[in-house]
């Protein structure tokens, strides 16, 4: 049985998802064989998981002549280096969102977010995405971009459907939102290159743009943005401390809501929008308008399977969902989460490739339009206008 074995970098929340999946891998034997992390997290991470090597410096990981693929689950101001690094020592990536972003440069005012233009922005991402994707290129290595929502079932099925059909798609409708990131670098543009459109916008966004490629393909044509319009918001920020209990989401210089509109080259349009202050639990959801029909992708919440329950005391070794603020009451449970949201069919793929060496469902090419998409939303919401790309 071919074996393909992976290095792990970071040991948070991402990682625990990653790990849950290469459990599952199926038809080849996936092994996690080394982490790295800086911190002494990394040693109970690696006892839990049964891996027997720990680095606390990324470069001696990657430096491991064993290692076939390097998956990288580390804040977003740390991926381009990695990327470029990993590949150049002839590993295959898997990369968690977002590819790129603006995180600062000498010289640049702070906090970044308050004072570098967005257009400035737009530029220099695509200039440093550019030079990544081209030593990319050049390793002759895979590039595999983890966007889970490409492989959740619903949207895996949405995608089955626009092929077969040879709809055209007219209009999607998507959001993903929640009460906010616990995760401290979540406010800061310097560690994530903005706030909620490109930390959870990003998903709806690549599943749309994903699907009208699937669209492109199946009619035989070429279909791009060629506009974005945006708008972005602080909402929670007038709020006292007392009056958002259970709003987690803490911005030092980026939003907490956001809204992109897209315009694509044959007319349709597609919605996207994010928001760090929805309580209620993660709402993962996309509604597509066909010229044949309607296809709703409820990842999460979804009715599989709901509860009420009323003592919250015995409840505590329960998962109900993520990011609810109770168990008791009416709630919508999930149910193999991993599965649901993607993460097993995506780490599935993303080893099959490895082993193979054909090109992922979710590669290059949907990380860089996510990007700049994202940025020309930046753009546009700072000066308020259409922008045309």
């Amino acid at each position: 049985m071919t074996k393909v074995r992976v290095g792990l970098i970071g040991c948070g929340f991402i990682a625990e998802l990653h790990m849950q999946a290469y459990r599952r891998v199926y038809g080849l034997a996936a092994e996690v064989a080394s982490v790295s992390a800086r911190g002494d997290a990394v040693l109970d991470f690696a006892k839990r998981h049964r891996i027997a090597a720990t680095y606390r410096d990324w470069r001696a990981l990657i430096a491991d002549p064993a290692i076939d693929v390097v998956d990288i689950c580390t804040p977003p101001a740390l991926h381009a280096a990695m990327i470029v690094a990993a590949m150049r020592a002839g590993k295959h990536v898997i990369c968690e969102k977002p590819f790129a972003g603006y995180f600062g440069r000498p010289g640049d005012a702070t906090p970044v977010g308050r004072h570098v233009p967005k257009s400035v922005m737009y530029q220099r991402v695509l200039e440093e995405m550019a030079a990544t994707s081209a030593a990319i290129r050049e390793t002759g290595r895979l590039f595999m971009y983890a966007e889970d929502w490409i492989y959740a079932p619903t949207v895996a099925k949405a995608a089955e459907i626009v092929r077969a059909s040879g709809d055209r798609i007219l209009f999607v409708k998507a959001e993903e939102s929640h009460s906010g990131s616990h995760a401290a670098h979540a406010g800061e543009w310097a560690m994530t290159g903005g706030g909620s459109l490109i930390r959870m916008g990003c998903h709806p966004l690549s599943a749309a743009l994903h699907l009208k490629q699937v669209e492109a393909a199946a009619r035989g044509e070429r279909i791009t943005v060629t506009a974005v319009t945006a708008d972005i918001g602080n909402l929670a920020a007038g709020l006292a401390p007392e009056s958002r209990p259970f709003i987690m989401a803490n911005p030092v210089d980026v939003e907490d809501w956001g809204m992109l509109s897209l315009s694509f080259s044959d007319g349709s349009k597609a919605t996207i929008f994010s928001g760090d202050m929805i309580l209620g639990g993660v709402r993962n959801l996309m509604e597509t308008y066909t010229s044949g029909g309607v296809l709703l992708a409820n990842i999460t919440p979804n009715t599989q399977m709901m509860s009420y329950l009323t003592d919250e005391r015995r409840l505590e070794s329960v998962y109900i969902t993520e990011k609810v603020d109770r168990k008791t009451g009416w709630q919508f449970v999930s149910l193999e989460e991993e599965s649901t949201r993607g993460y097993l069919q995506e780490i599935q793929d993303f080893m099959e490739c490895a082993a193979s060496g054909r090109e992922p469902i979710s590669g290059l090419a949907l990380a860089e339009e996510t990007i700049k998409i994202i940025y020309a939303g930046y753009w546009s919401a700072e000066e308020g206008r259409r922008i045309t790309l």
